[in-house]
């Protein structure tokens, strides 16, 4: 598996992978209805963001995308999200693109790396999270309408670099 930045020609397998985690609704809180090109204007990072993709053979297995997480006085945080194909979880796609993130960051100079709205029920995202040496600095009480467990709470969580 090798990471690398997201190319046009990577668009058609990238779509059907955000397309499928935003139908299942129990990890994003984007708009199912959303038309392809929203989806791609909400996914594909604008430099000094970057979107990279997580790649086997010519598949796309997951992508991730990253930059500042506020402008002005907290642009020394950096962001990012991760999306991993669902034949491809729990072969460490997800690990290897957070892992890239991070890296990404620090080299950047950003201070820390701040995710603003992980499902608390998401509990293999935030295991892998806390792994990395991120902390739940703080849940929002039933913020995500989960599928089944109807309103659960999304995390915010907080690494310094």
């Amino acid at each position: 598996m090798r990471i690398r930045e997201c190319t046009e020609d990577d668009w058609a397998q990238v779509r059907v992978i955000v397309e499928e985690v935003i139908a299942a609704g129990d990890t994003f809180p984007y708009d199912p209805a959303w038309p392809a090109e929203v989806l791609r204007d909400v996914w594909v990072e604008r430099p000094p963001g970057l979107t990279v993709v997580a790649e086997e053979d010519g598949k796309v297995l997951g992508t991730a995308k990253m930059g500042t997480n506020r402008p002005g006085p907290g642009a020394h945080v950096a962001t990012a999200s991760f999306m991993v194909a669902a034949h491809a979880r729990g072969r460490g796609v997800g690990r290897a693109l957070c892992e890239y993130a991070l890296d990404w960051a620090r080299a950047r100079g950003y201070a820390a790396m701040q995710f603003n709205a992980v499902v608390e029920s998401n509990t293999a995202a935030v295991r892998l999270y806390r792994r990395l040496g991120f902390a739940v600095v703080g849940t929002v009480p039933e913020a995500f309408d989960h599928p089944t467990l109807g309103r659960v709470g999304l995390h915010v969580l907080h690494r310094p670099l």
